[in-house]
């Protein structure tokens, strides 16, 4: 007696020959349940498997946790999260604990500074591949950067209080240091300079008044009485370490002509900016 197609498994009479050219028509079944049906129990193909960067980390945390290792262990042995952890072993049995809660504690404070050790050493290779980026100047970098730099932290004229004088205030040696060269590179002469102090008065006066001369290289008779700011009881400072030493401000004497011509150029970068940002569009 003959089957019709559909009736019973006369449709499959064929085992997994039909199922074979079912699946191979399976890209152009638009229905999902007939789709998922046909390949209900078939492993994904290879080709679909993608890499996963944590995959070692993650068998090594499955052969830790079977060992009986809690995920603090895991952590200190790993170096990675304990949220990845709990993801990667949530299915294995649990360990037995064999610590007292100190123990723990002791064991999940060594694993967060592993963490926070691990994180300042992505952080510093981070910087240092970027610092290797910039590579030396030229004169040119180093003066547009220098009038970025006063523009951000120098002094300003206003239409309501007329200041030409060209005055940069920071409290980052780096900085200071940048703002010299830049000052040198003008033409502007060190005896043209004075520096005056402004610190907290409840912080090593005499240190740093030491620290940004030997910084600068300029004469003692070049600084300026230091402005010491009086403490406010209330709040607390947060600036007390001893990379503390105020805030350095250096003016340039007669400096009204090199102001104009600094809002000048800075008026000329901003005028030049949409023109490279239009040519980084085309």
């Amino acid at each position: 007696m003959r089957r019709r197609p559909g009736d019973g498994t006369g449709g499959l009479r064929t085992g997994s020959t039909t199922f074979e050219s079912l699946r191979e028509q399976a890209l152009a079944v638009h229905n999902n349940d007939i789709l998922n049906r046909l390949l209900e129990g078939e492993p994904p193909p290879e080709w679909t498997k993608r890499p996963n960067a944590k995959d070692d980390l993650r068998a090594k945390a499955r052969e830790l946790r079977l060992q009986g290792m809690t995920y603090d262990q895991i952590q200190v042995e790993l170096g990675c999260s304990k949220s990845s952890i709990s993801l990667w072993v949530r299915d294995l049995p649990k360990p037995e604990r064999r610590r007292s809660k100190e123990e723990a504690s002791a064991i999940a404070k060594r694993g967060w500074e592993r963490t926070l050790q691990l994180r300042e050493t992505e952080r510093q290779h981070v910087k240092d591949a970027a610092a290797r980026e910039i590579g030396p100047l030229s004169e040119r970098e180093q003066f547009l950067v220098g009038v970025g730099l006063y523009w951000a932290e120098g002094s300003k004229d206003k239409a309501y209080a007329r200041r030409e004088r060209v005055i940069f205030v920071n409290s980052d040696p780096d900085m200071v240091r940048l703002h010299l060269a830049w000052l040198r590179l003008l033409g502007v002469k060190d005896e043209h300079l004075r520096y005056s102090l402004m610190i907290h008065e409840t912080a090593d006066v005499p240190g740093a008044e030491r620290f940004w001369v030997d910084l600068t290289g300029a004469n003692v008779s070049q600084f300026l009485k230091t402005t010491l700011k009086r403490h406010n009881p209330r709040t607390t400072r947060k600036n007390t370490d001893e990379s503390y030493h105020g805030c350095l401000a250096i003016r340039v004497l007669q400096s009204a002509d090199l102001y104009r011509r600094i809002e000048g150029w800075w008026c000329g970068i901003v005028g030049a900016a949409p023109v490279l940002d239009q040519r980084n569009r085309t």
